[in-house]
């Protein structure tokens, strides 16, 4: 099991950008895919991107593609995610959440392990 916690979460104005971070502890982080899920309020769990193991391979929901870049330093043991012409409907609790996988799932109830999520707020 990994342990995880986000940050970089805030208040932000439309068309800003804003990064995430998700720091990881207690496995061996370059084994695991990660990715970013995000839930609004009243709303369900959905998908934002996810990473390889390696960071060769990379998935988007397609509402944030070319908005939203996700990437990895293993030897930091963080996972990034850029977001950049940020808009009011992109405000959700973020997620980051782990799972050992031969493949990278694009699916966040694929993922075992989960922080404690990072509040974005966009507005307009």
């Amino acid at each position: 099991q990994v342990h995880l916690g986000e940050s970089g979460g805030g208040l932000v104005q439309a068309g800003h950008s804003l990064r995430l971070s998700c720091a990881a502890s207690g496995g061996t982080f370059s084994s695991y895919a990660m990715a970013w899920c995000r839930q609004a309020l009243g709303k369900e769990r959905e998908f934002v991107a996810s990473i390889s193991f390696s960071g060769a391979v990379t998935d988007y929901a397609d509402s944030m593609k070319g908005r939203f870049t996700i990437s990895r330093d293993n030897a930091k043991n963080t996972v990034y995610l850029e977001m950049s012409s940020l808009k009011p409907e992109d405000t959700a609790i973020y997620f980051c959440a782990a799972g050992l996988k031969h493949y990278t799932p694009s699916r966040c109830d694929d993922y075992s392990d989960w922080g404690q999520g990072t509040q974005v707020t966009v507005s307009s």
